[in-house]
């Protein structure tokens, strides 16, 4: 099975045209929700630095940023590895955005030039209540999460960001910071973006999300992961991300990273819920729920 085998058509869910709530992957875990002219972003990273730019200093691609994300009106970062974080102060600089994350994010946008009004810090000490917020048509929870330990069973690069005078940095530099699950709310619709494969049980009750945008890379590191959010988000669909080679260029279509096994991800997640409508997008693909 390929990730295009399972791709959602554009009218996979009866919304045509204009209605509904409009959901783009920006490719990895990044998406652009936008619903009557609002546009929320969340871990929107377009630049796909190759393989070889991984050596040095990472800088955004301002072409890209500018061709691809020219609106945002609010920016999530779920957390501050460089494939979720990196073109957020570029992108928050451009568009006026305000951005939502850890102190991690926070270091990294005011490094960025982004100014302080426009940027908070939704992470709170343990065993603290989710933080909520709203911006425009867009109701927001941040739910403290994990991120799945998939490199030796460790997590990569963790810690946090705690100074970025040294700005631009390099793949080292982008500590993991705090993790957060988000729901969204807009438009009588509810998703939960899911930005690494892990959740923390314990901060997530059973709910019922339209869609579950659900990240694959490393989803076999997690316990019993594929039960569990099925469990937890009684999912209407899920749409899953982050299962692509990142170091191709956004224009180039998108091919699955190694050992993904897809196949047997969607047979577990159909084993605990029969007729759960799960897909794929092309990058920059659209659907409307």
């Amino acid at each position: 099975m390929l990730p295009s085998d399972i791709a959602f058509g554009p009218d996979a869910f009866g919304r045509t045209g204009g209605a509904g709530v409009r959901v783009v992957w920006l490719g990895t875990a990044g998406f652009a929700i936008e619903f009557e002219g609002h546009v929320l972003l969340i871990d929107p990273y377009v630049t796909r630095a190759s393989l070889g730019t991984l050596l040095g200093e990472l800088r955004p691609d301002i072409a890209a940023i500018e061709r691809h994300v020219p609106r945002a009106d609010a920016i999530i970062v779920g957390h501050t590895h460089f494939d979720h974080a990196l073109d957020v102060p570029a992108i928050a600089r451009r568009t006026g955005a305000r951005v939502f994350g850890s102190r991690s994010s926070a270091a990294l946008c005011r490094a960025g030039g982004v100014p302080e009004e426009r940027v908070e810090v939704v992470e709170r000490p343990s065993g603290s209540a989710p933080v909520d917020r709203e911006i425009g048509p867009f109701a927001l929870r941040f739910v403290p999460s994990a991120h799945s330990r998939f490199l030796l069973g460790r997590v990569p690069a963790p810690g946090d960001i705690a100074d970025c005078d040294d700005v631009p940095l390099r793949v080292g530099g982008y500590k993991c910071g705090a993790v957060f699950g988000v729901e969204i709310r807009v438009g009588g619709r509810t998703l939960y973006h899911v930005g690494s494969a892990e959740i923390v049980d314990a901060n997530v009750p059973a709910m019922h999300v339209d869609l579950l945008l659900m990240c694959v890379a490393g989803w076999t590191s997690s316990r019993d992961l594929p039960e569990r959010v099925m469990s937890r988000f009684a999912p209407g669909a899920v749409l899953l991300s982050h299962w692509d080679n990142f170091f191709r260029p956004i224009e180039r279509p998108a091919r699955p990273l190694p050992a993904m096994q897809m196949p047997r991800l969607v047979e577990r997640l159909t084993r605990v819920a029969k007729g759960v409508k799960i897909g794929t997008l092309p990058i920059l693909g659209e659907l409307r729920i």
